[in-house]
């Protein structure tokens, strides 16, 4: 099919082409097409493009890390995206530039995503105050994005001092997470202690505010009996190293109310962390983690990407099938092929 306008491809690539310190430049300037350029840039899969998010993370760090990082998840139907919408008004009224990195679930058969966010926060998308991103969860780390730390530098670099990081549930994405984040709040819905029990422990442990969400007309009853239950329950677990005691809250996000207060707890535990030398130590401990993470991952990736070993793993991979060889001998032989062209 001919073009219509058989110049737009040309001007499309041109466009396309930016150096790392226009990047750098428009990021901190605050250019929301620029940000999410580069975050396209971090996710990208090819050699290319990761060499140049490198450079682009290297010089916005310097101007990163002044952000409240807030992770947020909690089960399916608890109404993440409306809380969001109703925190981040709250936010942004009260003078903050806020990023909001929503992770998308990605589909296991068909590896598409809905990256629906911006369409479930309608009223935030519009604030000019406030940055919605949304990424493919793809296959990494328990369905959390890859890349979402080093968007967190970016956003940071851009301006943004409150960063909300929405997880796709409960599930394994909440280490991850965590793993991010100054503070971690999970969203419940009235059910009393019903609802705790189908939640892994690990994840309970990690929040710093439990917030009853839906706690409104004949709900409101059963929310504050949830929130004593919850609260009872944290009773149970052992205390944090951050010294803060776990927080049980109520709220509405679709009435907006006991956001306030949410927010409120928020400050002071940034308030509280930093007196007593948590907040420093722990994005320390992150940034460790992060270290360790990242050389993991670029050794998988280089493991699988290599042509002998894309040559020789399915041999093998059907040698350990037939029983012809145990998973630990196929793997020790891929191992030594690869570890023999890299001495």
């Amino acid at each position: 099919m001919k073009s219509i306008n058989p110049n737009a491809r040309d001007h499309f690539k041109r466009r396309q082409v930016l150096s790392v310190d226009e990047y750098v430049q428009g990021i901190q300037a605050g250019n929301r097409v620029i940000l999410s350029r580069a975050i396209t840039l971090i996710e990208s899969t090819r050699a290319d493009h990761y060499e140049t998010a490198q450079q682009i993370i290297s010089a916005c760090l310097p101007f990163a890390g002044k952000s409240v990082r807030v992770g947020i998840t909690g089960t399916p139907g608890v109404g993440k995206s409306t809380f969001i919408e109703a925190l981040g008004k709250q936010v942004t009224e009260a003078g903050h530039q806020l990023a909001v990195l929503a992770i998308d679930p990605t589909s296991q058969m068909t590896r598409g995503s809905i990256l629906g966010d911006k369409t479930r926060m309608a009223a935030l998308a519009t604030n000019e105050q406030a940055f919605i991103r949304p990424s493919p969860a793809g296959d990494s780390l328990g369905g959390v994005a890859r890349k979402t730390r080093e968007a967190i530098v970016l956003c940071e670099a851009a301006g943004y001092d409150v960063v909300l990081v929405e997880t796709v549930g409960v599930g394994q994405s909440e280490t991850a997470v965590h793993s991010m984040v100054d503070f971690f709040l999970l969203l419940l819905l009235p059910g009393a202690g019903d609802e705790l029990q189908g939640i892994k422990r690990g994840i309970v442990e990690m929040a710093d505010l439990i917030a009853v969400n839906k706690a409104d007309g004949d709900k409101l009853t059963l929310a504050k009996q949830a929130k004593s239950a919850y609260r009872n329950a944290l009773h149970l677990y052992p205390p944090q190293a951050s010294g803060w005691i776990p927080q049980v809250l109520t709220c509405s996000a679709l009435q907006q109310t006991g956001i306030e207060d949410i927010w409120d707890t928020i400050l002071k535990y940034k308030k509280d962390t930093q007196e007593n030398g948590f907040w420093q130590t722990h994005r320390q401990e992150q940034a460790k983690f992060w270290l360790y993470e990242t050389i993991k991952n670029r050794l998988n990736s280089q493991f699988f990407e290599h042509l002998k070993i894309k040559d020789q793993l399915h041999t093998i991979e059907q040698a350990v099938i037939a029983g012809q060889l145990s998973p630990f001998q196929g793997a020790e032989q891929l191992l030594s092929l690869f570890f023999s062209t890299h001495n």
